[in-house]
């Protein structure tokens, strides 16, 4: 009986590269020095969107219009953060 080993290395070379490919330049920022990945930037922004927006729902006294606090404010942060990235990198 004949026994056909084939060699997976490259099929699994070729499916590493073909998930690779996206990964060959990421965005990053020189804050001080240091590079930090877009993607945390972007979630500050919309963390820091979403608490402005916040104080000014309190200040014209707008936020006892939004029943689910604790599901609105981070969905809201997670929406500007995927829209500056969308907007700023794709």
């Amino acid at each position: 009986m004949l026994v056909r080993c084939r060699s997976r290395i490259p099929i699994s070379g070729m499916f590493a590269a073909l998930l690779l490919n996206g990964c060959g330049r990421a965005p990053s920022f020189n804050i001080l020095g240091s590079y930090f990945p877009a993607w945390l930037v972007c979630i500050l922004a919309g963390i820091a969107a979403a608490s402005i927006f916040r104080v000014l729902l309190a200040k014209f006294h707008k936020e006892q219009l939004i029943r689910w606090t604790i599901l609105v404010y981070p969905c809201l942060a997670a929406a500007i953060a995927f829209t500056l990235w969308l907007l700023l990198f794709s």
